[in-house]
């Protein structure tokens, strides 16, 4: 087995950037062994819309600077939404009855070969094509 590839769900992103102390700890500690390896975190462009969106319509520029930041880090991959991840997002939302979002989600992941989903949201926990990690 190649060395980890973790997923980043849209929601452990925003905890990241945006949560207090308390909520950024366990993600900052479960993160800690990927940081500065490059290449060791990957999420969907997606993750991008979701998480710059809020900020964006608020005119809050020191958050979106600091997803800036998080977006261009070495540890991170961001992997486009090509025809591959939107098959395999179908059959996924068909199957399971994910959300639209979720299902890209996870069919990224799916389609890089991810290691570990990582996700604030239980309802993926049960996903068995790569294994989701509940923080």
């Amino acid at each position: 087995m190649g060395r980890p590839l973790i997923y980043l769900d849209a929601n452990v992103v925003i905890r990241l950037v945006e949560g207090d102390a308390a909520t950024r700890a366990p993600l900052a500690a479960r993160l800690a062994a990927s940081l500065g390896v490059p290449g060791s975190l990957t999420t969907s462009r997606l993750t991008r819309l979701e998480c710059r969106s809020k900020p964006l319509r608020a005119g809050d520029l020191a958050t979106l600077a600091q997803f800036d930041v998080f977006f261009a880090g070495i540890e991170l991959v961001l992997v486009e939404m090509d025809s591959a991840v939107v098959e395999r997002a179908t059959d996924l939302r068909a199957r399971y009855n994910l959300k639209t979002p979720d299902a890209i989600h996870y069919a990224t992941a799916v389609e890089v070969g991810a290691t570990v989903f990582l996700t604030g949201d239980r309802n993926l926990s049960r996903r068995s094509e790569v294994p989701v990690e509940v923080l």
